[in-house]
């Protein structure tokens, strides 16, 4: 027997449905309208009229489709006493975002490398101690927080509240971080050494680039994580920096009379824009990521 005929396919040819298949169908199908539903709901009702509304009909697409709630979440919803929209969260999440994020994959990533190829005395209990800090609830740590954050004179401001998202990503960034670095052959490294590169030139030059598709994951997990955040911006923003996420809360529990729906669910699809374009436009590189730091822990 040829090599050739060797690898032809023999047999009978498998179907093309089975009842395991079609049940995995059936299923991804319900899981799939049972996540796109709420959005659904939210887009059309935000389109709508409150006179359309009162009709009952939410599944229904809207008769005349509007983009006043819209506006009108944006620039002029009351949050509490101010009527000026949800811009100003959208500005303040802007400002905790962006240093939070770049903070904590910076040092994240920095102490991930530290743990993988230099092998610092007591770099094993460091990462178990950052390993059980990470599964702690972080709620249990609001009250010394403010309690230290009051006395150093940071509390109720940005500088604070990114210090805050700052400290509770490391664990995770580190991680990420040491897993991806722990499965990269080390010959690079050693090469880079005995040609003199030192810790930040290898970390910089070598390391970092190699480690973009773990970059990418872990900038939608903080976007994702800090933008979404409620609890922590309430206590430790301050009243001038909420974020968006308390500012669309307090829109959604100030309003006096009829609730206006429309404009609530406008205001939640603008809250939840950021991290949905973020996760969208870098998809395929979160699942890669995943993969390759699972490789090796």
């Amino acid at each position: 027997m040829t090599a050739s005929a060797a690898l032809q396919p023999f047999g009978a040819r498998p179907r093309r449905l089975t009842p395991g298949r079609i049940g995995i169908y059936a299923f991804l199908v319900v899981t799939a309208l049972f996540f796109l539903t709420p959005l659904y709901v939210m887009l059309v009702t935000s389109l709508k009229s409150m006179d359309e509304l009162r009709l009952g009909a939410i599944l229904a697409l809207p008769r005349a489709p509007t983009l006043e709630p819209w506006i009108k979440a944006w620039s002029s919803a009351c949050t509490g006493l101010r009527c000026n929209g949800i811009s100003v969260g959208f500005v303040n999440s802007v400002k905790i975002l962006l240093p939070s994020v770049t903070l904590s994959i910076a040092i994240g990533s920095l102490t991930g490398y530290t743990l993988s190829f230099w092998r610092v005395r007591g770099a094993g209990l460091l990462f178990g101690v950052l390993m059980i800090v990470a599964f702690l609830p972080y709620q249990i740590f609001i009250y010394p927080l403010v309690r230290v954050f009051s006395f150093a004179g940071i509390n109720n401001s940005i500088p604070g509240i990114v210090v805050i998202h700052t400290i509770f990503g490391l664990p995770t960034m580190t991680l990420l971080f040491r897993n991806y670095f722990a499965a990269l052959p080390p010959e690079p490294f050693r090469a880079a050494r005995v040609d003199g590169a030192g810790f930040f030139r290898i970390f910089w030059s070598i390391m970092l680039p190699m480690a973009t598709p773990m970059l990418i994951v872990a900038v939608i997990l903080q976007v994702t994580g800090i933008w979404n955040d409620f609890i922590l911006g309430l206590v430790f923003a301050g009243r001038e920096n909420l974020p968006m996420t308390v500012q669309l809360n307090n829109i959604v529990n100030s309003t006096q009379g009829e609730r206006a729906y429309n404009v609530d669910m406008a205001a939640t699809i603008l809250t939840a824009l950021v991290p949905l374009v973020v996760y969208f436009a870098s998809g395929r590189w979160f699942v890669r990521g995943i993969a390759a730091g699972a490789v090796k822990g």
